[in-house]
């Protein structure tokens, strides 16, 4: 159990490593020049080498590559290119609002997905689970920015029950703050929970057809609760794998829906960042981004330790 830990734990470190390889010579390789950018294309070539000094892009590459990193890794990623802001407090501040809108997402999908996927694996044969089959279908092939458009439509400027944008800190206003978040989660946690009831529907058509699944509605045991008991836990494993994808594809929607609904999280910032051409402020927030995508897939390898016994036995 403990080098299984320790060798997860080895891949996410040179997974972190690569990646903020990969993310540096990318955005290096970008046309154009970040102080000249910063100054505006009238400015001269000495205040333009300057500025670049201050930004210390005089330096070599790997120089460069070095400072950032360790400017992340000390929580101190140094100064915007554009507006000259810290970006700490801003990577922190967009940071917990995506967060909120995220994790809120995830716990509406799952709360929709497994119950809804496994009455869809126990009825698959019945007109009930056909429907719900159906539906999640559509599901899948709507994506989450339209979604979102079409709840404004209807909840928001037809109907007028909830705001169709903005954002206020819980701390400011909690019931503002839920009025706001609830049409963005929708529109990332009700897309994301069609794609996981799918997955959840043949993981547990898998486990009913298991013998030991058999031999316990044999020893009398009514179905559902035979399933309970034995089968989820056996159908957790799959689903743990795709939820895993499923949160990095909630970070990446984020970004669009983030910005149909004005909300100030990383995805707007990154957006905003772009537009403005501030490198450095991109490459930090696609840097955490990547991150957490890393972040969550070490969580699922460990979770399908404490999931299935045989990995426990297996890595000892």
């Amino acid at each position: 159990m403990t080098l299984r830990l320790l060798q997860r734990l080895a891949i996410l470190v040179a997974s972190l490593v690569v990646s903020s390889v990969i993310v540096f010579a990318f955005m290096a390789v970008l046309p154009g020049d970040p102080a000249r950018v910063a100054l505006g294309v009238n400015a001269s070539d000495a205040a333009v080498a300057e500025m670049r000094s201050e930004f210390g892009l005089d330096r070599s590459p790997v120089a460069q590559y070095l400072s950032w990193v360790r400017g992340l890794v000390t929580l101190d990623p140094g100064s915007s290119y554009v507006s000259g802001t810290a970006i700490g407090p801003q990577l922190a501040d967009r940071l917990q609002v995506t967060l909120w809108l995220v994790v809120t997402a995830m716990v509406v999908a799952l709360v929709v997905a497994i119950p809804v996927g496994t009455v869809m694996a126990v009825r698959h044969r019945q007109v009930s689970g056909l429907a719900l089959s159906a539906v999640s279908q559509l599901g899948v092939a709507i994506p989450a920015f339209l979604a979102g458009i079409l709840l404004i439509t209807v909840f928001a400027v037809k109907l007028g029950w909830l705001p169709a944008n903005g954002w206020t800190p819980p701390a400011d206003d909690p019931a503002m703050f839920l009025k706001q978040l609830v049409l963005p989660v929708a529109s990332l946690g009700l897309v994301q929970a069609a794609v996981l009831t799918r997955y959840v529907r043949s993981a547990v058509l898998d486990v009913l057809r298991e013998d030991y699944l058999r031999t316990a509605r044999a020893k009398g045991l009514p179905p559902m609760r035979a399933l309970v008991r034995h089968g989820l836990r056996n159908a957790a494993v799959p689903v743990v794998t795709v939820l895993g994808l499923q949160l990095a594809t909630l970070l990446i929607g984020a970004v669009v829906v983030e910005r149909v609904f004005v909300i100030p999280g990383l995805g707007s910032l990154l957006l905003d960042s772009v537009s403005q051409r501030d490198l450095i402020m991109v490459q930090d927030v696609v840097m955490i981004l990547v991150m957490a995508v890393l972040v969550v897939n070490f969580v699922v390898d460990l979770l399908y330790v404490l999931i299935d016994p045989r990995l426990r036995v297996s890595a000892r």
